[in-house]
């Protein structure tokens, strides 16, 4: 293991002995991919799942647990570290990039103060610089605190992934499911079809079946006599896990079940009176590290930016709660969302595209395929059609009486101080976490010079009050806004340059003033501003220009890079444009991706396979 600046470590135990006596075992539960919604404690009298349910009655229920990126490998960045991914530069799903060294994950500090810490055995870190073997003592599916020396307090975690999303993408027989797809409740957003259905009584038994190997750990614990020593928390890694949940930032794919049983020797820990009570304080995955290290004795770093709940170094209760989307696999786009315990905010920074992008991995479940088919078919009302249209610039729902989230707010004035107030709290978070979103993913190494995006963020080369400015203007969507965006397409950093061109690309016709503008732009070196460019300019009737640009960018002119490409490669699929010349490139694309030993899971490939698709080839 790495070692880290002990100066940062505050023990209350003045010897390792001492330590073991008075530290807490704990005990982390996940599941993946289910919500809130899918638990009985949480009020679903269809799911079944006693064994949560029970654990709820012994312990603390947490009725608004939020993650924070709607995907685990984002959202476990996150937690390992108790930095927002956003903010580590780490949120693009499988990103490469490296972390900063200012940042530690807490199975470091809980080592260093004497714990045993095991990982069964899911990683999933999204960065390269978290090496498992470095931060755990074992890692792996043999991985158990039963391992531990005798004398030392443990941290155990045990990832169940029964319940992850490619438990849909087979179809189980009818008569072998245990509940009956026609009881299932449909939200208002899906289609009645028959695969819809089937999917949802198909998770309902997964999720059944996950509970059961809670109930299975939660005996095994019992078993070893270590419960009356031990906290345990329950939790899932993100909402889903039925289209427009996971990877979506509404309640079903960030509301999560979160519970926790706390010994009676530990009681000075509890979060209210007495077990079985529900607890309606807002936590959030960046709250879980310093949580730990609070509950553990130990000195919270200044980096981490989560709010403690339990411990010593319990804060007061957060009034907001925070959520981010951007690339999702092949599929770019920009989200931010503010929760309160009423209202849920969201902006879209990319408005012009539609909210159920097709995603390859998404769209194996046969659900979500017959969703989109019967969008296609005409077989959707306005309110199941509205995810396959693009997206208003902001949203507001009040997710107490509107828990679908499926009438927007936002332009109501009955709400105008509402949306107000929350988009403030959405601004003054990014600027509080230097958020990396404000930069285009192709962009980051070019500007940053390959350091880790969250010390450039804080580096006096990074431009961040201009970028924050850039990117708000560009998405108030104001013709009065035009002159100041096209002072933008003409900075000498790409970031704001990209602003310049997205906050046009929003005014769609009515950038017609800023054409001239726009076309000088066009042999912009940034893959990013070049794409907006000619997206803009192709919906300004200049298509031939916008194809030149996207063919220089696919041949590699400028040595753009796969994440160039692949940006590309999702602008031609939202202007919906397949001249020939473009299926001949995209078909070398993938001819060329194919014959070289890169990693199947190439997103540009992807998405390079997904136009053929489209376009009837494959």
């Amino acid at each position: 293991m790495k070692a880290i600046n002990l100066v940062t470590i505050s023990l209350v135990a003045s010897s390792f002995q001492s330590v073991a006596e008075q530290k807490p075992n704990i005990l982390w539960i996940v599941s993946e991919d289910n919500s809130a919604y899918f638990t009985g404690c949480y009020g679903n009298l269809f799911a079944t799942t006693p064994n949560i349910d029970k654990l709820a009655n012994q312990g603390f229920l947490y009725s608004h647990a939020y993650c924070t990126n709607a995907v685990s490998a984002p959202s476990r960045n996150t937690i390992i570290t108790g930095v927002y991914s956003a903010s580590n530069g780490h949120e693009n799903m499988r990103s490469t990039y490296s972390k900063s060294a200012e940042v530690h994950t807490y199975p470091e500090y809980l080592r260093q103060a004497g714990y045993y810490c095991t990982n069964n055995s899911k990683t999933d870190y999204n960065t390269p610089d978290i090496i498992p073997s470095e931060i755990w003592d074992e890692s792996s599916k043999k991985a158990h605190y039963k391992n531990r020396p005798k004398e030392k307090p443990f941290f155990a975690v045990f990832n169940i992934e029964i319940s992850h999303e490619s438990c849909l993408h087979k179809q189980i027989p009818t008569e072998n499911l245990r509940h009956s797809p026609s009881q299932v409740t449909l939200p208002p957003y899906h289609p009645n079809t028959p695969e819809m259905r089937h999917d949802w009584a198909q998770y309902y038994d997964k999720i059944e079946d996950m509970d059961a190997q809670v109930g299975i750990l939660l005996k095994e614990l019992e078993q070893s006599g270590e419960a009356e020593n031990t906290i345990v928390m329950y939790y899932g890694d993100n909402g889903g896990v039925l289209a427009r949940s996971k990877r979506f930032v509404y309640e079903t794919g960030t509301r999560i079940p979160f519970i926790i049983r706390i010994p009676e020797k530990y009681k000075y820990l509890y979060p209210a009176e007495k077990s079985g009570q529900k607890v309606d304080r807002l936590i959030n995955f960046v709250d879980l590290a310093p949580t730990l290290l609070s509950i553990a004795d130990i000195a919270i770093p200044a980096y981490m930016q989560g709010n403690p709940f339990l411990g010593k170094q319990k804060t007061k209760d957060p009034e907001y709660s925070f959520m981010s989307r951007q690339r999702m696999d092949e599929k770019y786009d920009m989200v931010r969302a503010v929760s309160d315990k009423k209202f849920r905010y969201i902006r879209n920074y990319m408005p012009f595209r539609i909210t159920m992008q097709h995603v390859n991995y998404l769209f194996k479940a046969p659900s979500a395929q017959s969703w989109e088919d019967a969008f296609k078919a005409g077989k959707t009302n306005v309110v199941q059609s509205a995810p396959f249209l693009t997206k208003p610039l902001e949203e507001l729902y009040d997710t107490e009486n509107d828990p679908w989230e499926i009438k927007n707010l936002a332009y109501d004035p009955n709400y105008s101080t509402v949306l107000t107030r929350m988009r403030q709290a959405e601004n003054d978070w990014m600027r509080k976490i230097k958020d990396v979103g404000l930069i285009p993913e192709s962009e980051y190494r070019k500007l940053s010079g390959g350091k880790p995006m969250y010390d450039y963020m804080r580096s006096s080369e990074c431009p961040f009050d201009e970028l924050m400015q850039a990117a708000d203007l560009a998405t108030q969507g104001q013709k009065g806004n035009i002159i100041t965006l096209v002072q933008f397409l003409k900075n000498r950093n790409s970031a704001i340059r990209y602003w310049g061109a997205t906050g046009l690309l929003i005014l769609k016709k009515d950038a017609q003033p800023a054409l001239s503008a726009l076309k000088d732009a066009a042999s912009d070196q940034s893959g990013a501003v070049a794409t907006r460019v000619a997206e803009t300019l192709y919906g300004l009737g200049e298509k031939e220009l916008a194809k030149a640009i996207y063919i220089r960018i696919l041949k590699g002119k400028y040595n753009y890079d796969e994440n160039e490409r692949n940006f590309t490669l999702n602008s031609i699929d939202a202007v919906n444009e397949n001249s020939t010349e473009l299926k001949e490139i995209v078909g070398q694309l993938i001819r060329e991706q194919k014959s070289s030993d890169k990693s199947l899971e190439n997103y540009g490939l992807r998405a390079a396979e997904g136009l053929l698709v489209k376009w009837g080839i494959k």
